[in-house]
């Protein structure tokens, strides 16, 4: 099938049109002030699912504060979810952190140059691997995410449904093919640039596509029709009352989440799943379900936050610990002031919340 797909298809044309584009108009992106891998490899990690301009002030902090995979290693787990507060999908910062105290204790702090080895570490799949040995290590391998598949379904008028993973193993198969072994980096880096910036999902800019006369799509006036994705499973809705508790002292009772699944070690406002509970047994649930004696009292807002795949709707609510009964120790739980809560690594939807303390 490549053979088929690539039989007219001027590969030193397109990788010439496309990385001289590339060279010339470029954004200045922090990241690309140098090749070091490790600063490569963070870069990619925070762009997964996340625009450049909210990961642009999130790069300076994190390189920043840690400079070297050595000093990211000794960090300790809460800070360095503290320093991605805000940023989202918090699995990429702990498999992040896991990968390169992997890194400091195997391979000496140098990020393996090697495709095999790379692609052992914690949380590097085959478009993270590819982007880092491309562009940190000149290698010619292919890093294929949504841009690049967007990009080569116009260009070879492919109507596979991206959203399959076989599809995906194609367009490594293409890109594998068609990139350059000259300036491997410009070339991956270009196909994620042309797809940001022209080849874009709604109304492309083929006028201005320094690729489009080789862009069978574009001859076709299909463009706006590729690629072809089957539509993702609907969004699951959770209702939660979340509670801001405070004892007599005006301190305030937060919640650690578990240690695996959303928001893993992060911490929170107590949340009730309310259509389980149900709200006259809210009290009695926090007592049952924390040790927590509390008495409800008036609401102060709601808020909602759509994740991938999944909608919390949240009525939020003060409460305060019922005078002269014992707070129960709970390894989960703890009561801090008000000033220290910018301590903890808070999700989005509880940093929202403080404002009604």
């Amino acid at each position: 099938m490549i053979d088929k797909l690539l039989q007219d298809f001027d590969i030193s044309r397109f990788q010439h049109d496309l990385i001289q584009w590339y060279q010339e108009n470029k954004r200045d992106l922090p990241w690309r002030k140098s090749q070091d891998p490790y600063k490569v490899w963070i870069s990619e990690i925070m762009l997964q699912q996340t625009k450049v301009d909210t990961v642009i002030p999130y790069f300076y902090h994190f390189t920043e504060k840690y400079p070297t995979p050595q000093k990211l290693a000794q960090a300790e787990e809460q800070e360095v979810l503290k320093a991605w507060e805000g940023l989202g999908y918090y699995s990429r910062a702990r498999n992040l952190h896991t990968a390169v105290k992997e890194v400091v204790a195997k391979y000496d702090g140098q990020v393996p140059s090697d495709e095999k080895h790379l692609g052992k570490l914690k949380g590097i799949g085959p478009y993270t691997k590819g982007a880092i040995l491309s562009i940190a290590f000149d290698q010619p391998v292919p890093a294929v995410d949504g841009n690049v598949m967007r990009v080569f379904s116009r260009v070879l008028h492919i109507e596979e449904d991206i959203a399959q993973a076989k599809t995906k193993k194609l367009f490594e198969k293409v890109v594998g093919e068609v990139i350059s072994k000259e300036d491997p980096s410009s070339f991956n880096q270009g196909l994620m640039e042309l797809g940001a910036l022209v080849c874009t999902p709604k109304k492309p800019q083929c006028s201005l596509c320094p690729v489009n006369e080789h862009c069978q799509a574009f001859a076709l006036g299909a463009e706006e029709k590729l690629p072809i994705k089957s539509k993702a499973k609907k969004q699951k809705r959770v209702s939660y009352v979340a509670l801001l508790i405070q004892d007599e002292q005006g301190r305030i009772v937060i919640e650690k989440r578990a240690d695996n699944g959303l928001l893993a070690n992060l911490w929170q406002f107590p949340m009730v799943p309310i259509k389980e509970v149900g709200f006259t047994h809210l009290e009695s649930y926090v007592y049952r379900e924390h040790g927590i004696p509390i008495q409800l009292q008036q609401k102060q807002g709601n808020l909602r936050h759509v994740f991938s795949h999944l909608i919390w709707e949240i009525d939020i609510y003060q409460a305060s610990i019922i005078s002269g009964e014992k707070f129960q120790k709970n390894k989960q739980l703890k009561l801090v002031s008000k000033q220290d809560l910018e301590q903890y690594p808070f999700p989005v939807p509880h940093q929202k919340m403080m404002k009604y303390i």
